[in-house]
């Protein structure tokens, strides 16, 4: 691609972003590098770890060596240990697929959210989450007790961080709510993130040196854009404006895992536009998800990139459940798929073909369980037997599904206990 296109490309990109600041425009072109070298360079290799990190978690369970344990590697993991609010910081080993190697603030202090205010979007109050995220080392952020936190304005994270509410019953609602933008090495865990608005046209700070204007952001829980190394795990996300997640802009090496999705339409979008090749970097790892009562469609909705479709709960769906464009390739493995009663809503998956394009793309469905009539439409290439031995599964689905998402959202997590 010529310098002329490339630059062209990036103005492009951050005009979406809603970004001005040319502060901001040095950002991407950093980004437009490092992202690209952050794909994994055989997705099938990445999937395998995860089917034997699953494996191996099982089989632990069955010999007696996790008396609590679930068989979910994830959980197994930490929740354990009943001194987990000594040991915080452990979580960020606990990450498996395309996320893994996400350590938020691991490498940083803690930071105890004491004020759930946001009266300040430019210079926000020591003590509030805005100011937290906004900083620039690692930083582990906790809170000091429940609370219920409306944002005036979208919370723009900065690299490395950890947002952490385990023990404590922390809401995101009822206004803007998470963006990561051009960021890289961010944990969200045990979050109630609902009923976001959309909002802007205001000055928002997104580090302590900078603030910028920000045009109307869509009303998305968590808006992933241009970021990288990123852990979404144990959230319960519901009724929002636009998407729950939505992971756009050459994002990449994401985990979203055992989280909670209610009451919603357009449910999670991995990918920006069926122009927009730059997400075939894209890899997204979709993991103990319990996908629930009151949902549409795009669970997720895919274009361009790979993504690895594992062991989730599907119980709820109006329209379809995983859908795409732009040539995705869909890797479903150990799903529990139960159709709507509408007989013209069965299909798991639907694909959306612009005139003059195959749809011959790579997907396919390795051990789920169709339950009420529901069945995957496959397409592409057959895995070879490298990959065909690489991920079976010794569970069947319907067991593992129920009890590795049992536990899927936010959990209740008491001080001196496994949580």
């Amino acid at each position: 691609m010529s310098i002329t296109l490339r630059l062209l490309t990036i103005f492009i990109s951050i005009l979406l972003a809603n970004v001005v600041s040319s502060g901001e425009v040095k950002h991407e072109l950093k980004s437009l590098v490092s992202n690209s070298t952050m794909a994994v360079g055989d997705p099938e290799v990445m999937a395998s770890k995860v089917h034997m990190s699953i494996r191996n978690s099982t089989e632990r369970r069955k010999l007696g060596y996790l008396s609590c344990g679930t068989g979910n590697p994830i959980d197994d993991c930490w929740r354990c240990d009943q001194n987990w609010q000594r040991h915080r910081k452990r979580l960020a080993e606990c990450a498996i697929g395309f996320g893994h190697s996400a350590v938020g603030g691991r490498d940083g202090k803690y930071y105890i959210v004491t004020n759930p205010n946001d009266d300040d979007a430019v210079n926000p109050q020591p003590g509030t989450l805005r100011h937290a995220v906004i900083q620039d080392e690692p930083l582990w952020i906790v809170f000091k007790r429940d609370m219920v936190i409306t944002l005036k304005q979208e919370l723009i994270m900065n690299s490395f961080k950890t947002i952490d509410a385990r023990g404590v019953n922390v809401h995101i609602a009822n206004g803007a709510c998470i963006t990561i933008q051009y960021v890289t090495n961010i944990i969200i865990h045990g979050l109630h993130i609902h009923d976001c608005k959309p909002t802007g046209n205001a000055m928002v700070r997104s580090s302590p040196s900078h603030y910028g204007w920000r045009t109307m952001a869509d009303g998305d829980a968590i808006s992933i854009f241009g970021g990288s190394h990123i852990w979404i795990d144990h959230n319960s996300l519901s009724n929002c404006t636009d998407g729950l997640i939505d992971a756009v802009i050459g994002s990449t090496a994401i985990t979203i895992s055992n989280n909670l999705f209610t009451h919603h339409n357009e449910v999670m979008l991995l990918g920006h536009s069926d122009s927009y090749t730059r997400d075939k970097v894209m890899q997204v790892t979709v993991a103990y998800n319990h996908f629930g009562e009151g949902l549409v469609q795009r669970m997720p909705r895919c274009r361009h990139g790979y993504f690895h479709v594992v062991n989730n709960d599907y119980t709820h769906w109006e329209m379809y459940a995983i859908g795409g464009s732009a040539n995705p390739t869909i890797n479903s493995q150990g799903n529990r798929y139960l159709a709507p009663d509408d007989p013209n809503a069965k299909q798991v998956t639907k694909r959306v073909i612009s005139p003059g394009n195959s749809d011959d793309w790579n997907w396919r469905s390795e051990g789920d369980l169709m339950l009420n009539g529901a069945y995957f439409t496959p397409s592409g290439a057959e895995a070879g037997d490298k990959y065909a031995k690489a991920l079976s599964l010794s569970a069947k689905p319907s067991s593992v599904v129920a009890t590795l998402t049992s536990d899927a959202g936010v959990l209740t997590c008491i001080r001196g206990r496994p949580c």
